[in-house]
Formats: structure tokens, sequence, C-alpha cells
């Protein structure tokens, strides 16, 4: 191990020590100084408005001179509309009830023992994630309201909003009188820093990955600390033939494209042969921006689809790119989607009710929906005020990653002297 390793490891190993440090004072911190902190870091974001867009242009120019994508800009990019949703996001977290110390359940023993389930938060999360900043602006939030502090550790391309970010987050805990060690910012971009801060088992309780499938295979294949994963967002919309055809174009076409580089954009399209030759043709018009790529049948309807490879089936493209697949009925949509699917978010447009929830039980995927864009798939939307992530896994947490999904719990066992036989 080199000079430099060492000196990064002893780096990461300091922050998630102060964390674990601060973490123990937060979990006992009352639900008003929590809001309060809250409170003060939206509004710190909003008078910092200036300074982090400035910062965000830093990093936006130099995302261009790599050559990243249009879509990988959009995700990195932040407007005063998108520094305001996060202050928004801030205050709508601060009116949501506290998640800790809630009673999750109650057992009276005939020996007199009262034992209660109580929910409590997990300690250290360490946040790893790509481009998008506002990331660590709803992550850094979700964690103070939880309990837990927070390492963050977003991509290089981002490295200068997120520091901006940060900074508005510790101010607002100082003024709340809460330690300001309760959210870490990883200040370096040396790719060594990640190992190590997976690796930091005694002080890290969880690690949270949210980017693509490089970060994610990474973290699976390094952390010795429990992830909680969000993979990628392979998300299908499939139209049945007891579809509404206005109502499937208006889906669709926000489903892809409203914007198309976030992990719950459809990216593959699913359309009941019966109805193809009516549908697709209206899809196409509707959206004249977004590339198809369908298979031989669905080429065959309208010869603006290009022919698509069996990978373009299991790809998130990010862009406005769309898969198409015909299929005979129900049952093989649903075996389609399983198949192709990356568990993330599916959504089937119907009218009849009983299909629609053969659908909805029968696709083995973190969230599915009825009649309604796959857009919809986060925590702000479903009222958690914002998420950490989608969980795609199926231990402890799964969708929309919000307040309650960051706590774990501890029994509390009250007894009036009893002893055991």
């Amino acid at each position: 191990m080199t000079s430099l390793s060492n000196e990064i490891k002893d780096y990461i190993h300091l922050l998630a020590k102060r964390a674990s440090t601060a973490a123990k004072k937060l979990a006992t911190a009352s639900e008003d100084e929590k809001n309060q902190a809250l409170l003060a870091a939206a509004a710190a974001l909003r008078d910092d408005t200036d300074t982090i867009l400035a910062a965000n242009r830093e990093d936006v120019e130099s995302a261009r001179a790599d050559g990243k994508n249009a879509a990988f800009i959009d995700r990195l990019v932040l407007t005063e509309e998108r520094v305001e949703a996060m202050a928004s996001a801030m205050e709508a977290i601060a009116k949501l009830p506290d998640p800790v110390g809630r009673k999750l359940a109650q057992f009276d023993r005939p020996n007199g023992l009262v034992v209660e389930r109580v929910a409590v938060p997990i300690g250290v999360i360490a946040m790893v994630f790509e481009s998008r900043p506002n990331v660590g602006a709803d992550a850094g939030a979700l964690c103070l309201k939880s309990g837990n502090a927070v390492i963050l550790r977003g991509g290089s391309e981002s490295f200068h909003s997120t520091s901006a970010i940060v900074s508005c987050l510790k101010r607002g805990i100082a003024e709340a009188g809460l330690p300001e060690d309760i959210i870490q910012f990883v200040d370096t971009r040396d790719r060594a820093a990640v190992t190590h801060l997976l690796k930091c088992a005694d002080y890290v309780d969880l690690v949270i990955p949210r980017g693509g499938k490089g970060l994610v295979k990474l973290v699976t294949e390094q952390a010795e600390v429990p992830t909680l994963q969000h993979l990628d967002g392979n998300c299908h919309t499939y139209i049945h033939a007891a579809a509404d055809m206005d109502k499937a174009v208006t889906v669709v076409k926000n489903a892809k494209l409203r914007r198309t580089g976030i992990c719950g954009a459809t990216e593959s399209l699913v359309v009941d042969r019966k109805i193809a030759p009516d549908v697709l043709p209206r899809l196409l018009d509707a959206m004249p921006e977004c590339e198809f790529r369908g298979d031989g049948l669905a080429v065959r309807i309208d010869d603006r689809i290009k022919t698509a490879d069996e990978d373009d089936f299991g790809t998130e493209y990010l862009d406005a790119i769309l898969s198409v697949k015909l299929v005979n009925g129900i049952s093989n949509a649903i075996s389609f989607v399983d198949q192709h699917s990356s568990k993330h978010t599916d959504a089937i447009i119907t009218e009849n009710q009983e299909v629609a929830e053969q659908f909805m039980d029968g696709v083995d995927s973190a969230i599915v929906m009825h009649n309604a864009s796959t857009q919809f798939a986060d925590g702000g939307e479903f009222g958690m005020g914002a998420e950490i992530g989608i969980a795609t896994g199926k231990m402890h947490a799964r969708g929309p990653v919000g307040l309650e999904q960051l706590t774990t719990f501890k029994y509390k066992v009250r007894g009036s002297g009893q002893a055991r036989p």
C-alpha cells in the first residue's frame, strides 16, 4: 500500500470515527432540534443559490470537456428551480413525523413482561453516488431527520456542487446546535477513498450506492459493510389490449421523455399484438424525438422503428431511445418483464382492473403501477418528502427509501422483578 493510499485510509477512518461519535448525539436529539436544522439548511440553500450554481457550472463545464452525453449533463446540471426543489424537499421532510421512537409492536407476556419493538436510527450511513448533486441534499436531510450521521461521497463530476451543498447543510446543523460532524463530505476525488469507506466496518453501519452498474458492482465486490443497493432502472410499460389509446400515448410519452436521465424513466415498451398496429404509429407521431428499436413484428408495423438486438431489451438507455416488444397477452407480458426488468419500476396501461391486478401481483419489482407514468417512482411523489434511492433488493427496504426505511429497531423489555424459571 502506497503512502498516499495510507493517508487516504487514515482520512476516511477519521471522517467515519467523527461521524460515529456525532451519530450517538444525534440519536437522542429532539424532533424539534432536527427540524430546526432542516429548516435552517433549506434557508442556507436559498441564500447560497448563486454560490451553488457557480460551483455547478464548474462541474458541468468539466463534464462537457470530458465528452459526457446529454443525459449525463441533465443529471448533473443544477438550476434555480432545482436548488429550490432541494430546499422545498428539506422543508417537506421537516413536516413529516419523526420516525425515531415509533412503537412498532407491543407484546404483553403472561409473566408480566412488556416487550416493545421500537424504531431507532441505523447509525452511520455512507452514501456513494455519481453525477446527481441533489442526491447529497436529499441524503443529508433524510439521514438527519431519521437520526443517522451520513458520509457523502459523490462522483468526481459533481465534486464542487456537492461540496457547496454540504456547506449549507452544515450551516443549518450548526444553527440548530447539533454537531456538524453529523454530515461528512469526502473531500477527495481519489477512488481509493471509496474502497476504504467500503471497508470501514468499525464505524459505518450501512453503505448505499446510487449509480450505474459499475458502481454497484464495485460496492458489491468490495464492501465489508452491509449494503442497500439502488440498481439501474430498466423500467417497462406494458400496453394491454384493453388500454385507453389516448391515455396510453400520454402516459408513455411522459414515462419516456419527461426526463430521460432518471432511473424511473421507461426504457422498454411492451405492447399487446392486438393493438400494436393502432398504438405504435400514434406513439411514433407523438414522440418524434425518440428513437424506437423494436422486434421484427414491430418493425413491420412501422418502418420508423429500427431493428432491436437482444441487448436492447436489457438496456437502461437514459436517453431518448425506447425498445419495443410485442407480446400475446398478459401472461407473455409478465414473463417478458420479469426476464428483462431490473426490478425497479414496471407499469401496465389497461382499463381491465382484473388484468391490472394480475400484472401488479405477478411482476416481481419494487414498484408496480397501473395507468401511471413510471416517472412517479420517487419518494417525494410517494409522500416521503424525498428519498435516498430506490432499493431494488428485498432485504430491509424495497422501493423508495425514505425516513422509515432509514431506521432499524430494538426491543425494550420492561419487568417488575421477574426471574426466568
